[in-house]
């Protein structure tokens, strides 16, 4: 059971973490960010399998006709994706701070999975819990550097050495 779930988010990945205190406080360091959860947005990989045009809104008429534009709506189509990915995050996010007992969620999103994550979760948090956010993209950091990171903030403690 921890207080704090961390969760890390952007378009592609979700990775959930509790701060865990140090079983031993004299001969380890802690706490710690303990890894439990990793969502992948498989659609996002497809989708850009699919628009393997780099260019979007141009095409020539045929025998030598003018330039005319188009669009291929690329931009609502990965919205709906990252909507739909920002909908299981939340699923995670409630079932995990169930679980573990959780007053405090620390969410760590990329500047796209804002808009599809920060209305839902202040409706949310509403309901009991705090909530701390913060617009970094964290996903690549390891564990420690997201530690760090999130103690610089003051958002949790530091890690004491031994």
């Amino acid at each position: 059971m921890s207080d704090n779930l961390i969760v890390v988010v952007n378009r592609a990945s979700a990775r959930f973490f509790t701060l865990e205190p140090a079983k031993f406080p004299k001969i380890e360091s802690g706490p710690r960010l303990k890894p439990h959860a990793e969502l992948v947005n498989a659609d996002i990989q497809s989708a850009r399998d699919n628009f393997a045009d780099s260019k979007t809104g141009r095409g020539a008429a045929p025998q030598g006709g003018g330039v005319h534009g188009y669009d291929d709506k690329r931009d609502q189509h990965l919205d709906e994706l990252r909507r739909r990915f920002a909908t299981r995050v939340l699923k995670r996010i409630h079932k995990q701070r169930k679980s573990e007992g959780a007053g405090t969620v620390i969410l760590a999103a990329s500047v796209r999975m804002r808009r599809f994550l920060y209305p839902e979760l202040d409706d949310q948090a509403r309901h009991g819990f705090r909530l701390h956010k913060l617009s970094k993209n964290m996903i690549n950091f390891t564990p420690q550097k997201i530690h760090a990171h999130l103690a610089g903030e003051n958002l949790i403690p530091r890690q004491q050495k031994p």
